[in-house]
């Protein structure tokens, strides 16, 4: 069986926000990315595959396709024998405990792929998305964030109401903050990340009184600010850091 006109034209249409929520499917692609998600609570729908990869899978599910045909379908510049359709899991209830991420208003893929591996490596079990922020299925932050989609839960709130609500200490990074080496910082709060270009909005820093900054250590201080990414990993280090206790 082959790749029909009616599933070319859904996998297709996936690469828009609208298609994903029409149809409540996304789509990864290559070995490691769909293998990971088959052995995750993610609900298989289809997939599309240039040979016999994975075991356990019900045929009826499996589409054996060509490699020119995985070619016309595939995001990717080097399509990788395998793209699988998962559905959309609705995830609507969240824990207010521990150290919860939250992102206002984050535009680039890679960047939310690369957040949510950040995410999974130092065992932040929450990400708190602005309505804004960039869908977390689009596709290149389906591949950027290796499977570890499936270890966080990922929710988008009206990020004002949300921080209103939640009862933990807030944390803003701002290049105008306190300097994260010289903060106290708790085990349970809620650190809020801004956009690429504008940073944390101006409503949201209404709400927060804590403000904290990565200092620079280079000798001439000019270097404008850090990716958002990297910058994440080194509060969440931080954070991880100041809690341990050293034996």
């Amino acid at each position: 069986m082959s790749i029909s006109k009616n599933q070319f034209k859904i996998i297709t249409s996936l690469s828009q926000k609208k298609y994903r929520q029409k149809h409540k499917l996304f789509v990864a692609e290559g070995i490691k990315v769909v293998q990971e998600l088959l052995n995750s609570s993610f609900e298989l729908d289809l997939l599309f595959c240039t040979k016999d990869i994975f075991d356990n899978i019900p045929q009826e599910k499996v589409i054996k396709i060509t490699e020119s045909e995985l070619k016309k379908v595939s995001n990717l510049k080097t399509p990788n024998k395998v793209l699988g359709l998962f559905k959309i899991p609705t995830n609507e209830v969240y824990n207010e405990k521990g150290l919860i991420l939250a992102l206002d208003a984050i535009n680039d893929p890679g960047n939310l792929g690369t957040i949510i591996r950040l995410c999974d490596w130092f065992g932040i079990e929450e990400l708190m998305c602005s309505k804004d922020t960039v869908d977390c299925f689009n596709q290149k932050v389906v591949q950027s964030s290796m499977g570890s989609l499936k270890r966080v839960a990922i929710h988008y709130v009206d990020l004002e109401i949300y921080l209103k609500k939640v009862k933990l200490p807030k944390f803003i990074a701002d290049m105008d903050g306190e300097n994260i080496y010289k903060t106290e910082l708790p085990k349970e709060a809620v650190l809020i990340m801004g956009n690429e270009a504008n940073g944390v909005s101006e409503e949201i820093k209404k709400l927060v009184s804590n403000i904290i900054s990565i200092p620079r250590f280079g000798e001439t201080k000019e270097t404008e600010s850090l990716n958002v990414a990297t910058a994440t990993a080194v509060l969440l280090s931080e954070f991880k850091r100041s809690v341990i206790s050293f034996k």
